[in-house]
């Protein structure tokens, strides 16, 4: 492991959401309850920008002051901010790793002093939490793999065609997740020819280039499924660049940020399967008072902002995992989905 520096509290503070201001500049509500520190990975994407404000404001109405730091995508800042909190006393400590090993002496240091430890959203596995709230990557797959044979049952009257499937980076379980689950679905479908590339490094260009690629090679293609909504922009580009109109080639994209939504508006994308942000900050927030107590969770499905979701005990912890849901020109302009960036105003349904 690096060796790391001693850091102050004064540290922890430069590395606050809020910039170079006090700590307290960084409250959000009060303190009835006490404080809750979210440790988001950065800020350089919509996704943990929208975390934050839907973290901040579901725990808030708990009557809980939460207070944001950034790791500005550093594994050893984020270790330092672990052992910074250690200092204040916190509730409890909900983190979205930068990185899943490296953090670990961290969170074993912060729960060894009795403080609940959450995952949102990043699951680690090579430790033990309080609680994990993640994304049913899986099934993800299989509900984008079910609306594309849909779509291909509408253009050729059977499930048949062509799909080029672009992943993410592939060490990333992530898009290997979505991957399984799609990959299930379609082999039931044995007149539909996939090939399946990666955007290495989850670079939006390399889903350029592999599109333009394909095109080349398989001109009949009938869909482009992509494994994030940033993956499309370029897929778009290149079907413009080559006299194609929206929909000559169907798209379908998965995690529901904002441009997936803009591109259903514009006909280019016709199904964006959503990875299911403000379910995941609603899930912990469901059985917060319970970790801070002590108390015992109780597997089993839960019904989280109207997903079905499931509570089991794994190795590393008791994790709840979220599914997607399916948007296309028909809701996209539905506020519970997050790529509208309007986080839930309904309370949230504490666990008893």
């Amino acid at each position: 492991m690096q060796q790391r520096t001693f850091r102050s509290l004064a540290g922890l503070v430069a590395v606050g959401v809020c910039g170079l201001v006090t700590l307290a500049g960084c409250s959000k509500g009060t303190a009835g309850k006490g404080t809750i520190y979210y440790l988001v990975p950065g800020l350089l994407d919509e996704f943990q920008t929208e975390s934050v404000n839907a973290i901040e404001r579901a725990f808030t109405s708990l009557g809980y002051e939460v207070r944001t730091l950034d790791g500005q995508n550093r594994s050893d800042v984020q270790l330092n901010q672990l052992d910074d909190v250690l200092l204040l006393d916190p509730k409890a400590v909900i983190l979205a790793a930068v990185d899943f090993d490296s953090v670990v002496p961290g969170i074993e240091r912060v729960r060894a002093a009795g403080i609940p430890v959450v995952a949102f959203d990043r699951l680690i596995t090579s430790s033990t939490l309080d609680l994990s709230s993640v994304a049913g990557t899986v099934e993800m797959g299989r509900m984008a793999a079910r609306e594309i044979r849909r779509l291909l049952e509408e253009r050729h009257g059977a499930v048949r065609g062509t799909v080029l499937q672009v992943m993410g980076d592939p060490g990333d379980n992530y898009t290997l997740d979505i991957q399984q689950g799609f990959d299930e679905v379609m082999a039931a479908h044995p007149d539909v020819t996939v090939v399946t590339k990666a955007a290495i490094q989850w670079e939006a260009s390399n889903a350029g280039d592999v599109a333009e690629d394909q095109l080349l090679v398989q001109p009949e293609l009938d869909l482009i499924f992509v494994h994030a909504a940033h993956l499309a922009v370029p897929v778009v580009a290149v079907l413009e660049a080559g006299g194609k109109n929206p929909g000559d080639v169907m798209l379908v994209s998965s995690n529901g940020a904002p441009v997936g939504l803009d591109l259903i508006r514009q006909g280019w994308e016709q199904v964006e399967v959503e990875q299911p942000l403000y379910a995941q900050v609603y899930g912990i927030a469901m059985f917060i008072d319970k970790l801070i107590a002590g108390e015992t969770l109780v597997p089993g499905s839960y019904d989280v902002l109207g997903h079905p979701a499931v509570l089991t005990e794994k190795p590393w912890g008791m994790t709840l995992e979220i599914p997607g849901a399916a948007i296309s020109r028909d809701n996209v302009d539905d506020p519970q989905f997050w790529g509208n960036l309007t986080p839930p105003a309904a309370p949230v349904p504490v666990v008893e």
